[in-house]
């Protein structure tokens, strides 16, 4: 019998697509806390995500033979969960629309700020804080696109260009939420963190 946990992602997508049942066994094993992760962070006011994540591995067994390059799983993976996010954010509710004066705000804020390596960026605290459902309350407020790109740029560490194309928007569009987001969840956070340290310093 075949062994797979030593084998790269690449090896077992080979084998997935040879439709061998350990090797897909394997992989939704090594990537299943970070695939119920994505979707939690996305939609963390939803009750469901358990069942959700279940639901991206069932579309990946089914579509799997689509990955032309195995060695990209990982990319191909966090698509499938985007647009399963997308189909189920667009069936339970409508979207929360975006004023466009916030949008153009924050566009010049990026475009001021300057270049990505020089881009203003949320304290790890405030991505962070030691109350887990503090994180949530806030991601909940923000604006479903603000939240997504935010989610994808601070938590899986993708690039503008890589987010523009999973969320099939343009770059520019990307920088404005994410700074825009970036400012939301700072005002949201900073005043709660700021009263557990000095709960902190006091006790």
């Amino acid at each position: 019998m075949t062994t797979f946990s030593q084998k790269s992602d690449r090896d077992l997508v080979l084998a997935c697509q040879r439709r061998e049942p350990a090797a897909f066994e394997e992989l939704v094993k090594r990537h299943q806390k970070a695939v119920y992760c994505l979707m939690y962070q996305l939609a963390p006011d939803w009750n469901d995500i358990a069942e959700l994540s279940q639901q991206v591995f069932i579309r990946v067994w089914r579509n799997i033979n689509n990955l032309r390059n195995p060695a990209s799983f990982r990319p191909w993976l966090t698509q499938v969960i985007i647009n399963l996010y997308y189909e189920e954010q667009k069936a339970r509710t409508r979207r929360v629309p975006l004023r466009k004066i916030e949008d153009e705000q924050a566009k010049e804020e990026v475009e001021t700020n300057g270049s990505e390596e020089t881009e203003p960026t949320v304290d790890e605290n405030h991505l962070n804080p030691s109350d887990p459902q503090l994180l949530r309350q806030a991601l909940i407020k923000l604006p479903e696109q603000f939240r997504t790109s935010l989610v994808l740029r601070e938590m899986e560490g993708l690039n503008y260009e890589e987010i523009a194309v999973l969320t099939k928007t343009e770059v520019g569009t990307v920088k404005s939420r994410i700074a825009q987001a970036r400012g939301l969840l700072q005002q949201m956070l900073e005043p709660r963190l700021d009263r557990e340290l000095q709960t902190g310093v006091v006790g």
